[in-house]
């Protein structure tokens, strides 16, 4: 039926057919929800192995469990909680306000209320329902491969099997039906695969698309006009190495590598949870990983440092003065395991204390592992090889290290002193006045008890109130001194700290009964898992956490994860997919590799390599494969339509820093400084809660990498290009494709205002005809000039006269020069608007 018809016998039937059609879509619908639930990410079934199962199995299976299921609902199992019990459906995926287990945990109705003993608290109540709004994902839910879950204790010869618990092998590169196309040994590696499919590579992308590519992908920016126009003009075999080491050689490079770490280490610069305030001295953290990755600092020296740089700084600069830069860097380092959100108001001080423990084995499992290490709190892992003693071994290391101040409310985390000299001198200097003005006012009251003293009968006692008798004149001057003391000691200067941990007092951990510390098991020594370094480990030393033998274990040559791990993240992060899909989850609920001899070999590589970040981008980017076109084959696509095989480079779409950065360097507004602090409120105060506005600004000119990262109150733009919400490690950001990512290009402040810039910066090239503007920019925004059909379109819409609104005249220009500055910025916008500048090939 068009639009307007005045069929009303068209009109009935089409209201007669659209129950049914409605019925249809519901049906549809839910098929694909369903569809999507039987298949939930890593990141899903982590939350709720780490969230869910526990709470669950402490406060649900007594009663709903194995042994006993009062009104036929069990929920120890997927059948169970799916299939409900003789209320219905405890659970609707994706509906918690349909979900009768959510109505039961949040006490709404007077006859159901569950647990009956007590009330779930709000956070708990909240993490299932996050669960069920994500599709309440589940391993053992139908139309999914399931995992084993094993019935009995752990078999550590069968579990030790298991590919990713095999040190990697050194396998020669393989043979290939096409010896012309490898640029490198990697390459053969990735044709043998396609051979073995039947594949064969697409062609190779251009001068102009490798050469945005590449500088995206170091620098986070796109390339300049004279940087294409020296890669084009150099015809020599070895432009592409040249334009490679120049970018790693640029201070842009930590700027975009060091944020791709951020992402792992759970970077913000707020706490988040219930007491949302500011990590005031976050910002020092994120400097190091920027200078780290720029000095190509070795990965393994990495993990030392950020696991262990305070007891580095006190075994190799024994020493050392509390002003050395060296000992500031390694303290610095250590917030790699502060930096975690933490619920600062609970009340249950050893509680609180145990949920950041755990925080911190969740993130060291899966940003140098790649294991839920944190699936063991409450019982043996379900899937992999840990045990729950296991996990308590490792607690013993991060309950010996003080990641807090206090733990009383509202809780203060712990913060590394790093004075400088003058720093030292003003605290020396304050602390000699205070101690000057305390010297005066106890002359002053001895003074005056003295002679309050004379005034007294012989052998008698000074009053209780001796200060109320003391002369006016003396009153006066105590109250006078007092107050300069209480003043000073108000001024107390600020020496500088940083976000970071120290050892505290040494203390191995007991079990946790079900994850609680109200219910002790056997005491566990601290070491590391059982299935990765046997039996028969060493103890501990009684005098130190253990956290840097620790770090010295993940990144002994032996070790099958740790180096397997950073290279298939940096791997990820060139080729938009890791050859283990599942980035932060090696585990049996992660994806297999698809080419485990070339994760292997680079692995082998890298190690020999001494670490080194740098020599492993150049073994990557300078191969055939990383310059591969973006071009599509039917017959690939049909064999291999995801590219697990890499027969072409992947299109992707810009991240949200590399987007707003893009807008800001094509306008000519991208300021370049380094470091420091764009946070506008002093450390440790409330920046944004239920009842305070977040009055962040992100309005600075600086890359994105500078601007605050708010827990629960994410920058919009970031929020709208699927940046990481710093809750947890991520290795693998989403890509999604939403309306209201168009609706920003169109009508955001920031496109719009880039628009404009970019307009006047065309405009004011006296030298250029409009010809040569829109060449201008076409190979600022694209990289390439324009063809000859944008060449036309754009010098016609910009010689058309177009509407000025009132007030955009502000610098009294002439009305057709205020015409001609519109057209060229909605020509801009519309170039900026478009999938060429947002995606790169």
């Amino acid at each position: 039926m068009t639009r307007g018809s005045s069929n009303s016998g068209a009109r009935r039937q089409a209201a007669h057919r659209w129950p049914a059609f409605t019925a249809a879509c519901t049906v549809a619908t839910l098929a694909c929800a369903l569809a999507a639930a039987d298949e939930p990410t890593a990141e899903q079934l982590k939350f709720f192995e780490s969230k869910v199962r526990p709470l669950l199995a402490q406060r649900c299976y007594e009663c709903h469990g194995e042994k006993e299921q009062n009104s036929g609902l069990r929920l120890d199992t997927a059948e169970g909680l799916f299939n409900g019990g003789d209320s219905g459906l405890a659970i609707t995926p994706g509906k918690p306000e349909e979900s009768l287990l959510l109505t039961a945990v949040s006490y709404q109705q007077d006859d159901l209320q569950m647990p009956p003993d007590r009330k779930l608290d709000e956070r708990e109540i909240a993490d299932l329902t996050r669960w069920v709004e994500m599709g309440a994902p589940h391993p053992g839910r139908a139309g999914r491969p399931r995992p084993a879950v094993r019935a009995g204790g752990i078999d550590l010869e069968q579990a030790r099997q298991f590919w990713a618990f095999q040190p990697p092998l050194d396998p020669p590169p393989p043979g290939v039906n096409n010896a012309g196309w490898p640029h490198a040994a990697m390459d053969r590696f990735v044709l043998a695969s396609l051979n073995g499919a039947g594949l064969a590579p697409v062609a190779a992308a251009g001068k102009r698309v490798l050469l945005r590519r590449v500088t995206f992908d170091l620098t986070g920016l796109p390339p300049t006009a004279d940087e294409i126009a020296d890669f084009l003009a150099d015809d020599t075999p070895t432009a592409f190495v040249r334009v490679v080491d120049r970018l790693l050689a640029s201070p842009s490079y930590g700027e975009r590598w060091g944020r791709h770490w951020l992402d792992v280490a759970r970077y913000a610069d707020s706490n988040g949870l219930d007491e949302n305030i500011a990590h005031g001295h976050a910002w020092k953290y994120r400097d190091y990983v920027v200078a780290a990755f720029n000095a190509d600092k070795p990965f393994d020296r990495l993990v030392l440092e950020q696991l262990a740089g305070d007891r580095l700084a006190a075994e190799e600069l024994p020493g050392a003065e509390p002003t050395d830069p060296r000992r500031h860097e390694l303290l610095v380092a250590t917030g790699f395991l502060s930096l975690g959100p933490k619920v600062l108001a609970e009340v249950d001080e050893t509680k609180m204390e145990m949920d950041i423990v755990d925080e911190q084995i969740d993130t060291v499992g899966r940003a140098f592992l790649g294991l839920t290490l944190g699936c063991a709190r409450c019982h043996d892992h379900k899937f992999d090889p840990i045990a729950q003693a296991d996990y308590y071994a490792l607690a013993g290391v991060f309950k010996s290290t003080r990641t807090m101040e206090h733990f009383t409310k509202i809780a203060r985390w712990w913060e590394n002193p790093i004075p400088r000299p003058a720093d030292l001198a003003r605290q020396q200097e304050h602390e000699s006045k205070l101690a000057d003005a305390r010297a005066a006012v106890t002359s002053l009251i001895e003074r005056a008890n003295a002679e309050l003293k004379a005034t007294l009968e012989t052998g008698a006692e000074l009053p209780k109130d001796a200060e109320a008798q003391y002369p006016e004149a003396t009153r006066t001057e105590l109250k006078r001194l007092r107050g300069e003391v209480s003043a000073l000691e108000k001024a107390a200067p600020e020496v500088p700290a940083a976000m970071g941990v120290s050892d505290r007092d040494i203390a191995d951990v007991a079990v946790h009964v079900r994850g609680s510390h109200l219910t002790l098991g056997e005491m566990v020594p601290r070491r590391f898992p059982t299935v990765l370094a046997g039996a028969g480990q060493d103890p501990f030393p009684p005098e130190h956490s253990g956290r840097l033998r620790l770090a010295r274990w993940l990144v002994a040559e032996d070790h099958p994860l740790t180096a397997r791990v950073i290279v298939n993240r940096v791997w990820r992060w060139h080729f938009g997919r890791g050859l283990v899909g599942s980035t932060d989850n090696f585990g049996e609920l992660g994806e297999r590799p698809t080419n485990q001899p070339l994760l292997d070999w680079l692995t082998r590589r890298f190690v020999d390599d001494r670490w080194s970040i740098k020599r492993l981008h150049r073994r990557m980017l300078l191969s055939a494969t990383y310059a591969l076109g973006s071009g599509y084959d039917a017959p690939a696509a049909a064999v291999d339509p995801e590219n697990r095989l890499w027969w072409r480079m992947d299109v992707r779409r810009l991240e949200a820093e590399e987007l707003r950065d893009a807008l800001l360097a094509v306008s000519g507004r991208l300021e370049r400084g380094m470091g420091g602090s764009l946070l506008n409120v002093k450390n440790r105060e409330f920046i944004f809660d239920h009842t305070s506005i977040d009055k962040t600004d992100y309005s600075s000119p600086r890359r994105s990498l500078y601007l605050p990262v708010i827990r629960n109150n994410l920058y919009d733009v970031f929020q709208l290009f699927d940046y990481t919400d710093a809750s947890g490690p991520v290795g693998n950001r989403a890509t999604t494709t939403v309306a209201p990512q168009a609706l920003f290009l169109m009508n955001g402040d920031l496109v719009a205002g880039a628009a404009d810039a970019l307009a006047a910066r065309l405009l004011a090239r006296a030298d250029l005809d409009d010809v040569g503007r829109v060449r201008m920019l076409y190979e600022s925004c694209y990289g390439r000039p324009p063809i000859d059909e944008e060449f036309a379109r754009a010098a016609a819409f910009v010689g058309q006269p177009v509407s000025v609104k009132a007030g955009a005249n502000t610098n009294d220009e002439p009305a057709t020069g205020a015409r001609q500055r519109k057209a060229w910025s909605l020509l801009c916008q519309a170039v900026l608007a478009s999938n060429e500048f947002v995606y790169v090939r």
